[in-house]
């Protein structure tokens, strides 16, 4: 009655009765509240006894609509409406229900005889509108007004209004509808208080959820959804807001409407899929309008927001993204950062991480500080949305590999405390606040949920990961066609997404997507990534790459092998060689080093070759196996993929040889790392192994002048604190020997290829081509760039004084030669002045060394042979040590004893051969570990080896020269009947010659010894070498120049010295000895007459020299050796007399 009275009694009649409606709505809900805002009887009323007169009169709606209105008017206006006022906007939720189930009614009897499947809207009267448009309005005022004053009403009236909007896009036409939307956005434009703001997102958030939502039209018949439109512009313009909880409301806002989108039965068509990611897409356009107010985000934000980005952009297809790539190229940059964000907010880090290296230290159980992942903030939106179809999943059977965990769960496990659901678990954790930290809420889940919990994590970030790759795809087959606005000369956007996914842990589904992508735009963009602008690119993909080689997975290894393998097939595509690529490759196997546990302790406390250095050894070996062209097919490439032929040739430049090279050299560099890091504590003792270590990096990064150097600079550190002054000097000169070879190439230098090749005459490392690896080593902090002439010059000054104090002043000559163009060419006089002073001392030196009666000796020289299991790599090889010159035998003996005996275990005991003779390795003693010491002495270039004479190494270096030395010898006497010593008609002398890989002085102590040859002189050549080389001594002590009588003396008393070793009779050792041994009886009739003759010619000449030695003696000798003289003349006749027995025409010929 109350409601027939309202639509058609008259004006004071119609407010009456609306007056009494609303005290008896009133009386109702306070006589039967039960806390809930909608009365539940009254609800019942309206749902189901409500029929708004069955048909018989017109619909309340319109009077209703009238009577409210006009009750709204008058109270904006002023006038006094009473306390009912108060009462109808707190149960105006009714009274709205009321009108929309009215205009339900209306609607559905229209075709009450013949209802259609599809029900058109219902087109409401001009007039009818624009009274509800001006309810509407007042009652929006009302909203906007007590929300200023805080009040709880206004919320409640804001969540009524949208209610209403939305039951009226089920009934009414919609347009009509944005025209009340409209009225509400205009009534809260822009950004307001967060009160206001806040009834606007959660008017929105009601409306949008309508179940035509998508389908909704434009407000123009031309435009798209008009609903979308308004809430991708609120919901950006929230992002910029200061308030955090409306900015974390938008975001939920935005994630459940895409959630309800995507599990939506209706649209999961692809055409379907591809409209909703239009309607959407604008929002991506305004974000990278204005990314400052993305960036401004937290990370939860951030993360709800790329969600959506990626959901829109995975339903897209190719020609809207290409027009999006098409505005400009910052815009396309913009475009890709987010994709970053992405990449960086999704990355997955698992705790067992470190079991894909294997045996790393290195775990990542360290909670970081960074932001929380996805999970730990999932959206309770989300929850409630999903919460209940998550209970009753239906799922196969199945294993963590394919991702199916929960049916694994009992269904007891479920409970209050602990629920059956993920997500029920999540979200009655953050509703209690279980913990203050993402690490304390996983503890609080079951184990199996949280092992399920990982499990979703890393399938989201691997989803993640696979979408942005394929948008990268996509990009690069774009770019290929030049039909995008972006960067061609770098292609940063690919570059910078490749990047930023190879830096962070992927699985395996990624990597055996990745190869393929990474193959084809290599093919596509090859020429640009492998140009010097990308040098810092080429250097990331290659170090990932080489990590990937050490995981313990073979499918992801053997990937990373291919992927290394079409970084060389673009090398030969574009370069024609590796050159580039390998000096690339050994920067980047340098720093992976650094990372990488290359050793692990074993159970005696030593250290060995660990997993990781294995398999990355395992890895740079297959890189040159050609068996790997058949994995081709499996990792998803072409059977082609390896095939590099020049445009219009059928040429393959592919090339096996070089490629094994390749894998050689970058094998060495590991090699030399590992053996580097095995040595250990064992450095401080063995500085012998410890210089060698350095050594062998130096060697193995040659191709990079910068690691080059830094090796050498240790390596010459090491033989400076040795006190080896001559092996740091050559360091030193190997340091300005590849700043010179840079220079010289580059043709901005003072020097020539002959001042280069001086230096190499000095260390013949020099000699070394490295210039190819020098001018192609330009890689980001690696260059030859930074060698100049002064840092050349410093290190030749750093050679010179080194040589100074190993007192090889030949050397430092040629060094300061080597010094005085560059100052010429500068015309720095006062430098030049001190380096011909510096000069003039060098040579001043070099003259007082070579007038000294004792001869100079820069160094002593042993032969060390090493037989044992223990001595590791050195067993059974021989060495060349390089000793300063007051090192004595004993002295090594008793220095690499106290070296290698700490090397031995319980098992094995070291002992010192002590004498020269051969080795036979297979009869030594298991169990003990033998060395075996030599003093060896250098070999001159000229110098006869076959010569039987007794080698005086003073006689071969009378002058100092250039003591370069890459051959040795020693004698070893022994006899036929197996004993080491025997009479002169039985001694044996066996001379072996040595030579080493590498000439002294060296860049390191020791040389091992490549080639050992041996000579066999019979007893009687040794008599006659004995004989020959007393006469030489004579003769040349008889022939040395003088320049003054001050020289007489260290002449006359080294004289004397050799000639009372050679005419005095009491000395059997000597020529009487050889006589009775070869010229008497028996043995005489042995020698061949040409022995026979040789023997006697020496021994003749050798008498004749002692005649002449006397002669000059007395022309020496003062009156204090008259006495000296007369014994020297008596021993040489009686010498005479004695050998004229056995050689009668001795005296015919003295």
């Amino acid at each position: 009655m109350l409601l027939h009275l309202i639509g058609d009694g008259g004006e004071t009649l119609q407010v009456a009765a609306f007056r009494a409606m609303v005290n008896i709505l009133t009386r109702v809900q306070q006589e039967s509240s039960d806390g809930a805002e909608r009365n539940k009887f009254l609800v019942n009323y309206v749902d189901f006894a409500f029929d708004d007169f069955g048909d018989r009169q017109t619909p309340v709606y319109p009077g209703l609509s009238t009577v409210w209105g006009s009750l709204a008017r008058s109270k904006a206006k002023g006038y006094r409406v009473g306390p009912v006022y108060d009462d109808v906007l707190a149960m105006a939720w009714f009274f709205l229900e009321l009108i929309v189930k009215s205009m339900g009614l209306e609607q559905s009897r229209l075709f009450y005889h013949n209802l259609p499947l599809d029900v058109p809207p219902l087109q409401l009267k001009e007039g009818v509108f624009r009274c509800i448009m001006q309810l509407f309005d007042c009652l929006l005022t009302e909203v906007h007004e007590r929300c200023k004053k805080g009040l709880n009403l206004a919320k409640r009236l804001n969540s009524t209004l949208a209610f209403f909007c939305y039951d009226l896009l089920s009934i009414i036409e919609p347009r009509q509808v944005f025209e009340l939307v409209s009225l509400y956005m205009d009534k809260f434009a822009g950004v307001c208080q967060s009160v206001l703001h806040d009834c606007k997102l959660t008017f929105l958030q009601i409306i949008c959820d309508h179940d035509l939502f998508v389908e909704m039209p434009g407000r123009d018949p031309t435009d798209r959804n008009y609903l979308s439109s308004v809430l991708i512009q609120e919901i950006f313009l929230t992002l910029d807001h200061d308030d955090l909880s409306q900015r974390a409301k938008a975001a939920r806002i935005l994630v459940v409407l895409i959630c309800k989108h995507e599990f939506d039965a209706r649209y999961q068509k692809s055409e379907d899929k591809l409209y909703i990611a239009q309607l959407y897409f604008p929002l991506i356009g305004q974000i990278l309008d204005e990314m400052p107010v993305f960036y401004n985000l937290n990370a939860i934000e951030k993360r709800e927001v790329l969600v959506v980005i990626l959901q829109i952009i995975r339903n897209l297809d190719d020609t809207t993204l290409i027009k999006a790539w098409q505005q400009s190229i910052a815009r396309t940059r913009l475009f890709f950062k987010l994709l970053e964000e992405c990449i960086t907010h999704f990355e997955h880090n698992r705790t067992g991480d470190s079991l894909l290296l294997g045996s790393s230290s290195r775990s990542p159980d360290a909670e970081r500080p960074a932001s929380p992942k996805y999970s730990d903030r999932l959206s309770p939106s989300v929850n409630a949305y999903l919460s209940e179809a998550s209970r009753h999943e239906i799922r196969p059977q199945g294993t963590p590999e394919n991702g199916y965990m929960w049916n694994r769960i009992s269904p007891q496990l479920s409970s209050p405390n602990q629920p059956y659901s993920l997500r029920e678990a999540l979200a009655q954790a953050q509703s209690s606040r279980i913990g203050s930290t993402a690490r304390a809420l996983r503890e609080s889940l079951h184990p199996i949920l949280r092992q399920k919990l990982e499990l979703w994590e890393e399938n989201l970030s691997t989803a993640v990961s696979l979408e942005v790759l394929g948008i990268i795809d996509k990009f690069s087959v774009a770019a290929a066609s030049r039909s995008i606005s972006t960067d061609y000369a770098k292609l940063d956007c690919v570059t910078s997404i490749l990047m930023g996914l190879l830096s962070r842990s992927q699985p395996l589904t990624f990597w055996k997507a990745f190869l393929p992508v990474v193959y084809n735009i290599f093919s596509l963009h090859g020429a640009t990534l492998m140009a010097r602008e990308n040098d810092r690119f080429l250097k990331q993909i290659a170090f990932h790459l080489l990590r990937l080689a050490v995981f313990r997975n073979d499918s992801v290894r053997k990937r990373a092998v291919l992927g290394l393998q079409i970084l060389v097939r673009n090398s030969f595509n574009y370069f024609k060689s590796t050159t580039r690529l390998r000096v690339m490759l050994t920067i980047t196997l340098s720093e992976l080093l650094s990372d990488v546990q290359v050793t692990q302790m074993k159970s005696d406390g030593s250290l060995e070759e660990s997993g990781e250095a294995r398999r990355l050894r395992k890895s740079l070996e297959e890189m040159a196996d050609v068996r790997s062209k058949d994995q081709l097919n499996d990792c998803g490439l072409p059977v082609t993929a390896l095939e590099v032929a020049a445009e219009g040739s059928t040429d393959n430049r592919w090339s096996w040889v070089e490629v094994k090279h390749l894998s050689k050299c970058l094998v060495q560099a590991l090699d030399a790392g590992l053996e580097h890091a095995l040595l250990g504590s064992v450095m401080s003792v063995d500085r012998c192994a410890a210089a060698e270590g350095f050594y062998k990096l130096a060697l193995a990064y040659a191709p990079v002048p910068d690691l080059h150097i830094m090796w050498l600079l240790h390596l010459c550190d090491a033989h400076q604190e040795m006190q080896s002054w001559a092996e740091a000097a050559q360091c030193a000169v190997a340091v300005a020997g590849v700043i010179m070879q840079a220079l010289v190439g580059r043709n901005d230098a003072v020097w020539s290829k002959e001042h280069v090749a001086s230096l190499c005459r000095i260390c013949p490392i020099v000699g070394t081509d490295i210039g190819a690896e020098v001018a192609a080593a330009e890689v980001e902090g690696y260059g030859a760039s930074k060698l100049t002439v002064d840092s050349a010059v410093k290190y030749l000054q750093l050679a010179n004084k080194l040589f100074a104090q190993a007192e090889l002043y030949h050397f430092s000559a040629s060094i300061q030669e080597l010094i005085i163009p560059v100052y010429k060419s500068r015309r720095s006089y006062g430098q030049l002045a001190k380096c011909h002073t510096s000069l003039t001392s060098i040579y001043e030196s070099i003259l007082e060394q070579e007038a000294s009666p004792i001869p100079f000796i820069d160094a002593t020289y042993y032969r060390v042979g090493f037989y044992g299991e223990r001595f590791g790599k050195l067993n059974k090889r021989e060495y060349v040590f390089r000793e300063p010159r007051d090192v004595r035998l004993g002295d090594i003996m008793e220095k690499l004893s106290h070296t290698y005996e700490a090397k031995m275990d319980v098992n094995h005991t070291l002992h010192i051969i002590p004498d020269s003779r051969q080795v036979n390795a297979d009869e030594l003693q298991p169990g003990i570990c033998y060395l075996q010491i030599t003093a060896v002495d250098p070999v001159m270039e000229d110098e006869d080896l076959e010569s039987r004479r007794e080698r005086i190494f003073s006689l071969s270096t009378g002058s100092v020269r250039a003591r370069v030395f890459d051959r040795f010898l020693f004698d070893t006497p022994f006899t036929k009947n197996g004993k080491t010593q025997g009479g002169l008609e039985d001694q044996w002398k066996r001379r072996t010659v040595l030579q080493t890989e590498g000439s002294f002085p060296a860049l390191v102590n020791r040389l091992v010894v490549i080639k050992s040859e041996s000579l066999e002189f019979s007893p009687v050549e040794n008599a006659i070498g004995m004989i020959e080389t007393r006469t030489a001594a004579l003769r040349n002590e008889l022939e040395e120049p003088r320049s003054s009588e001050g020289d007489q003396l260290p002449r006359l008393q080294s004289l004397q010295r050799i000639l009372q070793g050679s005419v005095a009779v009491q000395v059997n050792s000597g020529v009487l000895s050889v006589c009775t041994a070869f010229l008497s009886g028996e043995p005489a009739t042995r020698l061949r007459s040409q022995e026979l003759q040789q023997l006697i010619a020496a021994l003749l000449e050798f008498m004749a020299v002692c005649k002449r030695a006397i002669r000059v003696h007395f022309r020496l000798i003062g009156e204090e050796d008259q006495e000296f003289h007369t014994q020297l003349v008596n021993g040489f006749q009686s010498l005479t007399a004695e050998l004229s027995h056995y050689i009668p025409a001795i005296l015919s010929e003295l």
